[in-house]
């Protein structure tokens, strides 16, 4: 029995690795494409974040302190910030959180 427990808590590691992993990459390609849309939509080479007064673009109001991804989530093209990935307004993406549980691909 012994045996077994430990060829198995091995295999489910590897799935949950896996898992995590894959989540990390679909987490990456959804805020690439939210910024994107962002880009094509209003044109420009940056996301409003992080300013320091209230602009409003068409439809979207962007409050004083806005992340650039909670500027994607109020224009409807996200529906919920990452807890993986930090989105700079450039559309860049790094790693959330010491240590990061996501790495870029």
């Amino acid at each position: 029995l012994g045996i077994l427990a430990t060829v198995t808590v091995f295999a489910v590691r590897g799935i949950t690795d896996q898992g995590q992993k894959s989540a990390c990459g679909a987490d990456q390609k959804t805020l690439e494409t939210a910024a994107e849309t962002w880009f094509a939509q209003y044109g420009g080479t940056a996301i409003p974040g992080l300013i320091t007064t209230t602009k409003t673009t068409p439809a979207v109001t962007i409050a004083t302190g806005d992340s650039a991804e909670a500027a994607l989530v109020k224009a409807g093209f996200l529906v919920a910030e990452s807890s993986n990935f930090i989105l700079g307004s450039d559309g860049k993406l790094a790693p959330q959180g010491t240590p990061a549980k996501c790495t870029l691909v």
